[in-house]
């Protein structure tokens, strides 16, 4: 099996990348509409009726989130894309220019947080990780990936990381929490996410297989990692990191402090970071969170810098979804939070209308509907509160009071 090194060669883990990527771009240029399900056949076509049927524009945007992502320019392959029209022969492409030039990798921020980003990693540091990684998982024979391909944490633990440990990877994203807990076997390393964690703890799956889980991309709630691993879960390994960075540390108890890769270090000050290069040279790093260091090796997260908040995974901007709202001619002001626990697990918006609305259900279907239209599906409110202004508790944040409701205050429709 292939290494970091030459990881495009297993040509299930590339077609799985570019499968990924280019579903994820579709799903951008088109938001209120799904792509097809998943698995792509190489054969499917992209601009056919009956495959993706992309327009010209669609098709450039899509050969351009590619190109970008696997620095196609460094190698001149990149205006074949254009010219070739079904999956595999996308894959073939990006094959042949990996082949001249796979130094470096682009993966982009979640556009859901703020204006998404390019990141550029090296393939160096991120094999890097993968030899750090890899002795936390002996044993494991087989990886079961809620992870998407083309995301640094899912690249990381579903490519480089099977690679390395010669285990293959099943896709279990369309699978249902019961379905993935009666496969379960021993030997298994489950690559999920707190979103996939937390329906696996509520679904009541529990195993007696020598499973091990791994959880990124967000804090996973303490509760949550505990009733996984009650549930018969051998250990669940939170890693921390982000776009920026890739992994930084680690831990295997929801109480305990994280403990920091051993190239990386504490920065000069307690928001920076700084990494040991496998050629013994240094370079700095922001600390993607506020962190409150217990020693000069381990550390608890305080807080986002920019306030995002994680629904299904993905990390989104309560602020951003806002600014959106009130982009809608019916919307002179909007707030939006993440719902408390017992109200569920998606945002809830507290919006103004222009002006009093003589129909509230009506208004609340046109709100979801326009979120449909316009935002992704983590960004989508799933509950409405109108009022004359935004209602605020003591701490300022959005209160649960609608004086249009036609109901008792507090009773919300869903809506999105």
């Amino acid at each position: 099996m292939p290494g970091p090194e030459t990881w495009w060669r297993d040509t299930e883990a590339l077609h799985r990348y570019v499968v990924d990527l280019v579903h994820d771009e579709l799903t951008r240029l088109r938001p209120g509409a799904l792509p097809p399900a998943r698995p792509w056949d190489s054969a499917l076509g992209l601009v056919d009726s009956t495959g993706l049927a992309c327009d010209s524009l669609e098709l450039l945007n899509l050969a351009s989130a590619v190109a970008e992502a696997v620095q196609m320019h460094r190698a001149g392959v990149e205006d074949y894309l254009l010219a070739r029209r079904t999956i595999g022969d996308w894959v073939d492409i990006v094959a042949a220019g990996l082949e001249r030039f796979s130094d470096e990798l682009t993966f982009r921020t979640s556009g859901t947080t703020a204006e998404p980003t390019a990141r550029l990693h090296e393939l160096v540091r991120l094999a890097q990780e993968i030899e750090e990684l890899a002795p936390l998982f002996p044993g494991r024979l087989r990886i079961l990936s809620a992870a998407p391909a083309h995301h640094i944490y899912g690249f990381l633990f579903s490519i480089l990381l099977p690679q390395r440990l010669a285990a293959p990877v099943v896709d279990i994203r369309a699978r249902s929490p019961t379905s993935v807990g009666a496969m379960l076997r021993d030997g298994d390393l489950v690559i999920g996410h707190p979103a996939f964690w937390t329906a696996y703890v509520r679904a009541g799956v529990s195993t007696t297989s020598d499973v091990i889980g791994v959880t990124s991309t967000g804090p996973c709630p303490a509760d949550v990692a505990s009733a996984v691993t009650e549930r018969g879960v051998t250990r669940l390994v939170e890693i921390y990191g982000s776009s920026e960075t890739a992994g930084l540390a680690v831990r295997e108890h929801p109480e305990a402090a994280f403990r920091l890769f051993s190239y990386w270090s504490r920065g000069h000050d307690d928001s920076t970071l700084a990494r040991t290069l496998s050629d013994g040279s240094v370079a700095a790093a922001a600390a993607p969170d506020h962190l409150a260091w217990c020693d000069d090796r381990c550390f608890r997260v305080e807080g986002r810098r920019d306030h995002a908040v994680q629904v299904g995974g993905v990390n989104v901007s309560p602020e951003l979804v806002a600014r959106r709202l009130r982009e809608h001619p019916m919307v002179r002001d909007a707030a939006v939070r993440l719902m408390r626990p017992e109200e569920g697990a998606r945002l809830k918006a507290f919006i103004v209308p222009v002006e009093a609305p003589q129909d509230v259900v009506t208004l609340r279907r046109d709100l979801a509907a326009w979120c449909d239209a316009k935002l992704s599906v983590p960004e989508r409110p799933k509950a409405f509160n109108l009022g004359p202004e935004i209602p605020r508790g003591a701490l300022g944040k959005p209160a649960d009071w609608s004086v249009f409701a036609e109901t008792e205050p507090g009773e919300e429709a869903a809506g999105g």
